[in-house]
């Protein structure tokens, strides 16, 4: 667009920007910013590229279906869980400002290097989420959290990672669905970036996503429902007396992707199977709270803020309460004396 008084090029907010540009942009409005971000998203945003193409073309190259083996967390390992993993780690493992990485597919942190050497974050990721709905073409995702270590004491791998979700700098996920999405959040709201396949770029679609304060929808496995605490049980039974409607895809980042957008709650409450829930704190709720917070959400663990549970394990598991505001709250009147 011209500025019909200056014959200059004028700018408006329709202007077609990456998500580099866009971090670039936000490091400016901070003095004390290193550039350190852009380095470490761009990396995130390659692999994402390349796990994006793997997943696109898995039942041609014959990607899909088991190894036959199982991770640290007893789940079934699938061959993408082990690509992607390859991905996300030789992208980051090159960028000079990482110290640790620490992924759901390794049993322990993997140290690159102290923070003495220029280490100064850690990314905890999960490379491949859902990916057991691969075979049938269901939306999967990557999910990462930032933390920053260069002010720690420690140099010990757990000391470096096993800080709450109130410390991380930022955390996003990326859905390898209709579309490849980019969520993220820096601690400043929550972007949305959707992959351009023309340019070969994640553009700005959506800045400062705000999450519905409510909507009559509620994502949950309801097979599990004999399982459940009794006040779950009963916060569906009020739910299916008031017109709520079910909506449950089971992968988490196109469950959490739908209520972030379409408003909601999703849950993953305790069972008797697993007791403390069966979602992972540290590379799966700890970001995706940090996002649904960062958009006006909500993210418990029963009755607990997720960011402020003190991790105690690389793996540990956790419950998890997440989505607008208005619905987490009607769960948790229902929830009573029960967590």
């Amino acid at each position: 667009m011209t500025d019909p008084h200056t014959a200059k090029p004028r700018l408006t907010k329709d202007n077609l920007t990456s998500l580099q540009t866009h971090i670039l942009a936000e490091e400016q409005e901070y003095p004390g910013a290193t550039g350190d971000f852009s380095w470490i998203l761009s990396a995130i945003t390659l692999a994402g590229k390349a796990i994006a193409n793997k997943v696109r073309r898995a039942g041609i190259e014959d990607v899909l279906g088991s190894l036959g083996t199982q991770n640290i967390t007893g789940d079934t390992q699938q061959k993408l869980d082990v690509i992607s993993n390859e991905i996300i780690m030789r992208c980051l493992g090159d960028r000079a400002n990482v110290g640790v990485l620490a992924s759901e597919e390794g049993d322990t942190p993997v140290i690159l290097r102290s923070s003495a050497e220029g280490g100064h974050y850690a990314v905890i990721f999960d490379p491949l989420d859902g990916s057991s709905n691969l075979d049938v073409s269901v939306g999967v995702g990557t999910i990462f959290s930032i933390l920053r270590t260069a002010d720690l004491k420690s140099e010990a791998p757990e000391d470096l990672i096993l800080q709450p979700g109130t410390l991380q700098v930022a955390a996003g996920y990326v859905l390898y669905g209709s579309s490849v999405v980019c969520m993220l959040t820096t601690g400043h709201g929550v972007d949305m970036f959707v992959l351009d396949q023309s340019i070969g770029a994640f553009v700005l679609v959506k800045p400062k996503l705000t999450i519905p304060s409510t909507k009559k929808i509620y994502s949950i496995n309801e097979a599990y429902y004999d399982d459940f605490p009794d006040g779950y049980q009963r916060y569906l039974n009020w739910a299916h007396a008031n017109g709520y409607s079910g909506r449950y895809i089971g992968s988490m980042v196109a469950d959490i992707h739908r209520t972030l957008l379409m408003g909601g709650v999703f849950m993953y409450p305790p069972t008797k199977a697993h007791p403390q829930g069966k979602l992972r704190l540290m590379y799966e709720a700890n970001p995706m709270a940090m996002i649904v917070e960062q958009a006006g959400g909500k993210a418990l663990a029963e009755k607990q803020r997720i960011l402020e549970i003190q991790p105690t394990g690389l793996h540990q598991r956790t419950s998890v309460l997440i989505g607008s505001p208005a619905e987490v709250d009607h769960v948790l009147e229902h929830l009573g004396s029960d967590s």
